[in-house]
């Protein structure tokens, strides 16, 4: 039974390079890193942006549990009156002020 081994091409090369080529590399990879610079400075910025939207949901989703929960506790008997309604009531006009704004 033959085997069919496909042999690395790398393997065929003597790994052992010129100084001449190994500057040669050298400035080849220098440039494909340079030419890629602007394709990720667009990438960092487009993470920056989702980073500062997924924050601005998280604080939003924040704001809207603890309105709901303030809200709760007033419909379980709290007095229109109480300090829990007043700062609802706070939250609920700031909240609807940024909205506004």
């Amino acid at each position: 039974m033959a085997t069919s081994a496909k042999q690395n091409p790398l393997e065929d090369k003597d790994p052992t390079l010129t100084k001449e080529e190994l500057n040669a590399r050298r400035e080849e990879i220098t440039a494909f890193y340079k030419e890629n610079i602007p394709h990720l400075e667009v990438q960092a910025e487009y993470e920056m942006l989702l980073a500062t939207i997924e924050k601005s949901r998280a604080e939003r989703m924040q704001a809207q549990m603890f309105m709901a929960q303030q809200y709760a506790s007033q419909e379980e008997g709290g007095s229109p009156d109480s300090e829990e309604a007043k700062a609802f009531k706070q939250a609920m006009e700031e909240a609807a002020a940024k909205i506004d704004s």
